[in-house]
């Protein structure tokens, strides 16, 4: 029965084990699938499972036909253009990162689009290139084509960036068919494992990077690549020793370019309400260096480095693929990763669903073909997610028409790029790193809220700056997992109290008015107990009773053989008021009794041969000396168990036995649903530990433990006063009074209260 009471309620209930509990409210034994029976469901065929799998892996066909042509299409084209515009100057800008000639980043801007029109599920992310993974696959390029170490002719320029660009595209391919089969087996999941603040510190070191790598471009000096771990001092190394041959014209031209960027990209984010669209500077900054490159000159007066020509696409080359596998499964997860965290913002903040595993298909098929044709790895920048988002793209509409703004480019108006400096497109990279250089204010707000994330941050920021991406992304997933480890390995255990006298029990050095029952400890193990952490459970366990129940047992079997022996030789006499000892004691010592059958001191104490019981807390013969134990239940909290393995179960039926044997009731409280059917499929209980020991709560334990001693506490008669409150009591009637009503409230309210 529930009552109401202003803003209290009263339950009346009768006290529950789960068995009793299950017994009287007549549990379902349901049958769970286990791994072959999900099987055959999955592979079931059906013409509706059909069709759903149709409808998924064709996104396009759901929210094509429901496209509102008159009320989006207006916007979508002007949100396309835009988008377009920016994916022009990034491809080229990202395609420095890759270390291949900059058209190729048209490529990467203009076919994945393409695909992922057809099997994308976000409506507003822009796909193309990323700063990150242009620089992790422009590592590989780095380590598979070394710059060369003869003379710097045309001809061999010209080679080296073939490779390169061989390279590039190769490990895209191969990144892409990771991501498709990933996207298949429905491993969709597996972006959990990358944290936001993992993500963060990642993205911060590949912006170091990206600022260190464009040095070279815009001081226009040969400094090599080193794709190996502490690279990114050899490279700074290099740059400061070639310092003195830094072609000025590049560098007050990326300065220029870069201040203004920045001053205008400032003046976008203020006044960001009062604009109706972001001013285009990247655009206006491009156009105008290209001119003015062209008309001045630049290239012979100055000897700056250009774009040049742009080429024609191929296909790649397959024998490259077996020496980038693991640099293509770290390309694969991080693109996916990146794409999928910037789709989820949208479709939460536009109210929409996206497919995870449906997301790294249409990735997947995006790279394979941005590959075949030698564009690089792409994923989504949010930058221009932001541009196709905030000019009013409402689909991927927008999307199309931003590849057919690239298409124009690359097909009739590309060689108008052709003189534009390569210093340009450094400053331009750069001008997009604000963002990512900014994540620096996080560790400041991550080491006050929480400083496991903190630390994450700090190590993959470390990692990935001086081992590389590639390396330094596996160490900061790998130590990101052993937190979690550490964490579950030393989990928090506490000693509750009974809080306020209700039904509420808390940490017992949190509050003042607390209820402790004598003689009952209650402990909260808050973690998952398995394996690794099993030891530490029982030793906090061992603490917060105050001794080792082992040890206590041994010692009382000690007790037993010498009292037996003692009263076998006549040196011991049994009275009604105790024992009386005839002789002068001898001590045994300690190791003899060890080493007599040492195995039987771990055996429950039997005293069935003896004249009288023992009470361990009485006295005990003179030389015989016994621990007292000062409690006589344990109630261990397992509501924030969510599973325990076999090697735990195994430790914890023996710990839990040596309670037993010591005389010390065991009671688990609050466990999940299917913890008491797993540990009886695992044989956990026998004569010793048996099902009766879980209860629903911790008071439902602590009620029946209190009942037991019979040590409850009493009732007394309160009045009430309600003024129009309702009383539901369990024979469904609903009625109001507005009388003073004599109820039975406990002024402990640990004693149940019984509804016969």
């Amino acid at each position: 029965m529930v009552e109401p009471v202003g803003n209290h309620y009263i339950v009346a209930r009768p006290v529950y084990s789960e068995n009793s509990f299950d017994e009287e409210h007549e549990k379902l034994h349901r049958y769970h699938k286990n791994f072959w029976d999900n099987l055959k469901l999955y592979f079931r065929c059906s013409r509706q499972k059909a069709k759903r799998i149709a409808l998924r892996f064709f996104p396009i066909v759901s929210w094509l036909p429901a496209y509102r042509f008159r009320e989006w299409i207006l916007s979508d084209i002007i949100s396309g253009i835009n988008t377009g515009l920016v994916s022009v100057l990034q491809g080229l800008a990202f395609a420095l990162l890759v270390n291949v000639p900059p058209g190729y980043g048209l490529y990467a801007a203009f076919f994945p689009v393409l695909v992922y029109f057809i099997f994308g599920t976000s409506r507003h992310i822009s796909v193309g290139p990323f700063p990150v993974l242009s620089l992790m696959v422009g590592g590989v390029v780095v380590r598979l084509v070394p710059d060369s170490t003869v003379n710097d002719t045309s001809t061999n320029t010209s080679i080296i960036d073939q490779e390169r660009v061989m390279v590039a595209a190769s490990v895209t391919f191969l990144a892409g068919i990771i991501q498709l089969l990933l996207g298949i087996i429905q491993f969709g999941f597996i972006v959990i494992y990358l944290s936001h603040s993992l993500i963060s510190g990642f993205t911060t070191a590949a912006a170091i990077h990206v600022l260190v790598s464009q040095l070279k471009f815009m001081l226009q000096l040969s400094v090599p690549g080193y794709n190996v771990p502490f690279g990114i001092i050899y490279t700074l190394e290099s740059v400061f020793s070639q310092i003195k041959d830094t072609n000025i014209a590049d560098l007050l031209t990326s300065l220029l370019v870069l201040l203004i960027v920045f001053v205008v990209k400032e003046l976008n984010d203020r006044y960001k309400a009062k604009l109706p669209a972001p001013i285009p500077i990247e655009l206006i900054v491009t156009v105008l260096a290209a001119l003015i490159s062209h008309f001045l000159e630049f290239e012979k007066r100055f000897n700056v480095a250009v774009v040049g020509k742009f080429q024609a696409p191929v296909a790649p080359d397959i024998g490259i693929l077996q020496k980038c596998i693991g640099d293509s499964i770290s390309i694969a997860i991080v693109a996916f990763a990146v794409a999928f965290s910037v789709a989820k913002v949208y479709s939460i903040k536009h109210d929409y669903p996206i497919d995870g595993n449906q997301e790294l298909i249409a990735f997947g098929l995006g790279n394979i073909v941005g590959g075949a044709f030698k564009g690089f790895a792409s994923s989504t920048a949010l930058s221009r997610s932001g541009v196709q988002e905030s000019t009013g793209g409402k689909t991927q509409i927008a999307g199309i028409i931003s590849a057919f703004i690239v298409l124009i480019v690359i097909l009739a108006i590309g060689f108008l790029l052709e003189p534009l400096q390569k210093s340009v497109l450094a400053a331009l990279a750069l001008g997009n790193l604000k963002g990512m250089l900014m994540q620096f204010k996080e560790v400041g707000v991550l080491w006050r809220k929480d400083k496991y994330d903190c630390v994450i941050w700090v190590v993959t920021f470390l990692a990935a700056v001086f081992l590389g991406l590639d390396i330094g992304l596996a160490t900061a997933v790998a130590f990101e997992l052993l937190t979690v480890v550490i964490r579950s390995q030393f989990p928090s255990c506490t000693i509750l109290a009974n809080v306020g006298r209700s039904n509420i029990y808390r940490n017992r050095k949190d509050y003042t008015d607390i209820y402790e029952p004598e003689g009952v400890k209650i402990f909260r193990c808050s973690s998952p107990i398995f394996f690794a952490n099993i030891e530490f459970f029982k030793e906090k366990l061992i603490t917060a009773v105050g001794f080792n129940p082992l040890r206590i047992l041994r010692k009382r079997n000690k007790a037993l053989r010498k009292i037996r022996k003692m009263l076998k030789k006549g040196e011991l006499q049994v009275t009604p008021k105790g024992f009386i000892c005839m002789a002068n004691q001898t001590h045994e010592s300690d190791e003899e009794l060890d080493n007599n059958r040492i195995e039987e001191l771990d055996q429950p104490t039997s005293m069935t041969d003896l004249p009288i019981r023992i009470d361990w807390s009485s006295d005990l013969p003179p030389g015989i000396t016994v621990p007292h134990v000062n409690i006589h239940s344990i109630v261990l909290d397992f509501s924030a168990v969510s599973f325990l393995d076999f090697s735990a179960m195994r430790v914890l039926q023996k710990t839990l036995k040596e309670f037993i044997r010591i005389d010390i009731d065991i009671y688990i409280a609050g466990a999940h649903e299917g913890f008491l059917e797993k540990l009886e499929r695992c044989e956990f209980f026998d004569e010793e530990i048996k099902p009766s020991m879980f209860f629903l709560s911790i008071h439902d334990a602590v009620l029946h433990i209190l009942l037991k001693k019979d040590t409850a506490p009493k009732l007394k008669l309160t009045e009430v006063t309600l003024h129009k409150d309702y009383i539901i009591n369990t024979s469904n009637g609903l009625r109001s009074r507005e009388n003073t009503v004599s109820l039975l409230f406990p002024a402990v309210p640990l004693q149940p209260h019984r509804n016969h």
